[in-house]
């Protein structure tokens, strides 16, 4: 809750102290009446910021006696809630009171016993009027309150909704679903095999077991039983690690060790998409009528995807913006976005690039200057499309050809044809891990070298294509 600058604020002589009424909704559950505790200090910012930690604190302290008159003693996952309430309040209170929460058997366990002793001084000091500790006080600072259990999805809500912001903060949607999705498969598939245990009740031979179970996939032992990729069950083990790494260090655990800590299985070699060949493409995919019947738009992507070697997701993803059709050399900008609307993330930092539009590509942008609206942030939808249309038409050479194909196709072209090794890592979004000096080159310059690659077209591919769709054609 957001207080206003000086709420709660009193100022006696030149200390300021925090007083506030117990609500009247909270009154039969917390006789104070008032609460007065001075701050010591006295500058008014640090007053506010002891102010709000106190503040949060009794409304949680609140919030939990609330939960549990409503509760009555039941279990479950209300239950969990008021006790992490009652956790949370007693955190904030020992902050507020110059000191951090330490649970009472760590206090206990610590050879030198000085804290222990200025902590029951402050809890002394902060005796009410008949000289009786309050409980809440003693609570906070001598670490009684019970530490709520956690369960693993309990954990993952709170993971996805107040730790993990740095992983989503500049994902468009589409990408954050995506990425969502993942996580909670890779739970599901834990809960499935384990249970939705509490987090502290995660041992190592739970890990081991779970880890057993993903190794009876990765390595069947019967011939003809399905083998999973051990990429999969890597992806599936490390999401739970994580979870219960990042769960432990938000709540400031830590050091506390990972159950699945050192569990992963060598993944073989990804298979390499293959290359479209150079005279496949030509006579196959650039013949006049070999797209015909499909969408505008994933026409004129997999033209776009030819000659600039995009990852399918950069071209649909392309704004009205990034298409410099009026430049003297049209080029389009792959870039991440990180406020509004068009928010998305790039696979990574090399990845923002210009990159030329020359042949079909240059053909295809200037029937598509507003770009790809109906499969922006779609990704999934244009590849199944795409893929689909390609295998109804027999355009793929082999089994194991994909879209991607095409990007493979870009990179091979311009390795025989002897392009700069720097320029290829550029146009490719690919890390160049050999000292780069400028910025790879003129937009000419770069314009220039892809037309040593080209593939030769004919007219009858866009004048079929302006025949299909005179609402994409070029006015003439």
């Amino acid at each position: 809750m957001r207080h206003r600058d000086d709420q709660f604020l009193h100022k006696r002589g030149r200390v300021f102290w925090y007083f506030r009424r117990v609500p009247k909704s909270y009154a039969h559950l917390d006789t104070r009446e008032r609460i007065r505790q001075s701050l010591g200090t006295e500058s008014v910012y640090e007053a506010r910021q002891l102010r709000d930690l106190l503040a949060h604190s009794d409304e949680s302290y609140w919030t939990s006696l609330a939960a549990a008159a409503d509760l009555g003693g039941d279990a479950g996952r209300d239950a969990t809630k008021a006790a992490e309430h009652r956790y949370r309040a007693a955190q904030s209170r020992a902050v507020a009171a110059g000191f951090s929460y330490r649970p009472l058997n760590g206090l206990l366990a610590d050879p030198d016993l000085t804290e222990v002793l200025v902590r029951l001084l402050e809890v002394r000091d902060r005796s009410g009027r008949d000289g009786a500790p309050r409980p809440r006080d003693a609570e906070a600072l001598l670490g009684g309150a019970p530490k709520p259990k956690v369960k693993v999805s309990e954990a993952l809500e709170t993971y996805i909704s107040d730790i993990a912001h740095n992983a989503q903060m500049y994902k468009s949607d589409g990408q954050r679903a995506s990425w969502e999705k993942v996580k909670r498969t890779s739970i599901a598939y834990f809960i499935d095999q384990e249970g939705d245990l509490a987090l502290e009740d995660i041992t190592r031979d739970v890990a081991v077991r779970y880890y057993k179970w993903w190794a009876a996939r990765v390595y069947p032992k019967k011939p003809g039983d399905p083998e999973i990729a051990a990429n999969t069950a890597n992806r599936h083990i490390g999401n739970i690690r994580s979870l219960y790494r990042d769960y432990y260090r938000h709540i400031g655990e830590e050091t506390r060790e990972n159950p699945f800590r050192n569990m992963h299985f060598n993944a073989k070699p990804k298979t390499t998409v293959p290359a479209f060949p150079n005279d496949w493409v030509r006579e196959k995919v650039l013949a006049p009528a070999a797209l015909k019947g499909i969408r505008a738009e994933l026409q004129l992507a997999t033209y776009m995807l030819i000659e600039t070697g995009c990852r399918p997701s950069e071209i649909i993803n392309l704004r009205a913006e990034d298409i410099h059709l009026d430049a003297d050399v049209p080029f389009i900008s792959i870039r991440a976005r990180t406020t509004g609307e068009a928010k998305r993330e790039v696979k990574a930092d090399a990845s923002e690039r210009d990159v030329p539009l020359v042949g079909v590509a240059l053909e295809a942008a200037r029937r598509a200057p507003k770009a790809f609206e109906h499969y922006r942030d779609r990704s999934v939808l244009f590849s199944a499309s795409l893929m689909k249309a390609f295998r109804y038409r027999g355009l793929f050479p082999a089994k194991g050809y994909k879209i991607y194909s095409f990007r493979h196709a870009f990179e091979e072209r311009m390795q025989e044809a002897n392009l700069d090794y720097g320029l290829r890592c550029l146009l490719m979004g690919h890390k160049n891990n050999r000292p780069q000096y400028g910025a790879g080159g003129s937009i000419a310059y770069r314009r220039d070298e892809l037309m040593k690659i080209v593939h030769p077209f004919s007219r009858e591919v866009f004048s079929a294509f302006d025949a299909e769709h005179p609402d994409w054609a070029l006015a003439t």
